[in-house]
């Protein structure tokens, strides 16, 4: 057999491989991306995937925000009071929790709390949830964009690295059950960014 025929069969080889040892990866993101969704897969919602569109106003220093602002990354959202109450604390607590959970990929998620009035958040909760997001957002197009079974303040929401919301925690979560949801997603979605094919807008 020549040298070429040889050269062939093994790119022929490798190839074949490739794609056995990938079908996990693109079948787990088919099942995430493009509505073949099991229920019961996840803990989370699966909603209505939509662009969040509008801005708000930077809490720490007055600029303005816009959701490209954190393109390419994983965001974990709140929407609440900015006197921030106990279930408020809570959220952004499991929020914390949920992105140390992934060790090395905790930097693949951002943390969003996303303000709808006039009250002014703590020092104490700012400096205990230092490196979040703080967004003063009353009015704005961005809270109209997000459904909720009841109140928006009963969830954490989930954004994907492209801009689309789309997954809502229940009221009261498991942070464990989160936390498995959130790694499920940053190991399927490496398929997309190892090749080089996140979607651009």
């Amino acid at each position: 057999m020549s040298n070429e025929s040889v050269t062939r069969k093994n790119r022929r080889t490798l190839i074949l491989l490739a794609l056995v040892l990938s079908a996990p990866f693109i079948a787990s993101y088919t099942l995430y991306f493009w509505n073949v969704r099991p229920q019961s897969i996840n803990y989370g919602d699966l909603i209505e995937v939509r662009q969040l569109k509008g801005t708000g106003l930077n809490d720490a220093d007055q600029t303005i925000f816009r959701m490209r602002d954190l393109r390419g990354k994983w965001v974990l959202m709140s929407i609440d009071s900015g006197a921030c109450a106990e279930q408020c604390q809570k959220k952004l607590y499991y929020m914390r929790q949920v992105r140390t959970y992934q060790n090395a990929e905790m930097d693949r998620i951002e943390r969003l709390w996303l303000i709808d009035d006039e009250q002014k958040p703590s020092p104490e909760v700012l400096r205990d949830y230092e490196g979040m997001h703080v967004i003063r957002a009353k009015n704005s197009e961005l809270l109209k964009e997000v459904p909720a079974a009841g109140s928006q303040h009963d969830h954490i929401y989930l954004i994907d690295p492209i801009g689309n919301l789309m997954m809502r925690f229940p009221k009261d979560p498991d942070p464990g059950k989160m936390a498995k949801d959130i790694k499920r997603l940053l190991k399927v979605s490496q398929l997309e960014h190892a090749m080089g094919t996140d979607m651009k807008h």
